[in-house]
């Protein structure tokens, strides 16, 4: 189906950066509709309710939400050969064939996921904690192609196939196949910043998942096969939280050209830790810079508070990296400052944008102040 290679490059860990930006992942689910699968009810061709246990018993999202690192997400990243628009690769490459044969069905237990398994895995088990991202048939593995591309951003469109076990023991294995999960990415090339992500299970069809299950424990064991409808099972950042870092903001908005030539021509640009700053602001010896001091420290929201001030300390115009990601993250249409966006040359980067606009704005306070 697909005329892709799988990926060459070597295998790397894909753990959390905990200096990076985070972001809450929210699942929905709906069970389910029982009255779509074609034949089987309880008591009607042999079927028990212990076979449909693992079914009828799934009626939520295993974990409503969970909190990510932005850099988990790289997992997503095309290869360095899969660079252009349209390329597509492996993002979980199949290991089926004819020499392979199937997986067995005997199983309740999903193998120990590696590489980019671990985030796939992760974000499947959010629905129910007994995920296989390698299908037990074809097609199986996760593909991903580049959808969109600029100066700072990717946009990847996926597909995932995977399936779920539903029974454990004592009840025989129950196997949950919905027919694709697919969704989009979009993220910063430096995977420090993710603005958008969706994944889901199409709906749009009037059955989307095959369910197999055996009436014994044995791989010989018959078994029963029906089709039914699943009405949500669906992930997003739509109602996420991110959390800003001195370390988001210097990979991004403070390595841009336009950025930097602002700052050099009307800024003088610094950092300051809060720890050095109370420091300054208990110093008696000092009053001077205390007085500076605190005048930061009243303006300051944790995790990151960006300031523009006067020599005199007087802060002109501030807000917070919390703040700041949460409007960048947004569309234009769902901003109510839609010119804080600037999309002239198509899909461009709104962090540069919007934070141009903050230092703009707070040269503008600047000589309000200043009274010219």
């Amino acid at each position: 189906m697909y005329s892709i290679s799988p990926p060459a490059e070597s295998e790397e860990e894909w753990g959390p950066d905990e200096n990076g930006e985070t972001l809450t992942v929210v699942a929905k689910f709906q069970p389910l509709v029982m009255e779509s699968m074609t034949k089987s009810k309880d008591g009607f061709l042999g079927v028990s309710h212990s076979s449909l246990s693992g079914l009828r018993d799934w009626k939520s999202p295993a974990s409503p939400s969970r909190v990510y690192s932005a850099s988990q997400f790289r997992a997503f990243l095309p290869p360095k050969n899969k660079l252009e628009v349209g390329e597509s690769w492996w993002l979980i490459p199949s290991e089926l064939n004819i020499f392979t044969g199937y997986l067995a069905n005997n199983r309740y237990h999903p193998p120990a996921p590696r590489g980019k398994e671990v985030l796939i895995h992760s974000l499947l088990s959010m629905f129910h904690p007994r995920p296989f991202v390698k299908t037990r048939f074809a097609p199986q593995g996760a593909v991903a192609c580049v959808r969109a591309i600029s100066n700072y951003y990717y946009d990847i469109v996926f597909r995932i196939h995977a399936e779920f076990q539903l029974n454990d023991v004592p009840d025989f294995p129950f196997w949950f196949s919905p027919g694709q999960f697919t969704g989009n990415i979009v993220l910063s090339r430096d995977s420090s910043h993710v603005r958008e992500f969706r994944l889901h299970v199409p709906n749009n069809r009037s059955l989307n998942v095959d369910m197999e299950w055996l009436y014994g424990a044995s791989e010989s064991s018959n078994m029963e096969v029906d089709i039914g409808y699943l009405p949500q099972v669906q992930q997003s950042f739509t109602e996420g939280i991110r959390t800003g870092s001195g370390r988001t903001l210097r990979e991004t908005v403070l390595e841009s050209s336009p950025v930097l030539a602002l700052l050099n021509q009307s800024f003088v640009s610094s950092w300051s830790l809060v720890k050095e700053l109370e420091e300054l602001q208990s110093n008696k010896e000092n009053p001077a810079h205390a007085q500076l001091a605190s005048l930061h420290l009243e303006k300051y929201n944790f995790p990151v508070e960006m300031m523009v001030c006067l020599p005199n300390g007087t802060v002109v115009h501030h807000i917070n990296a919390n703040y700041f990601l949460d409007m960048t993250s947004m569309r234009p249409e769902e901003s109510d400052k839609g010119n804080l966006f600037d999309f002239s040359a198509g899909f461009e980067d709104p962090s540069t944008a919007t934070y141009i606009r903050f230092l703009k704005e707070g040269l503008e306070k600047a000589q309000e102040y200043l009274g010219n």
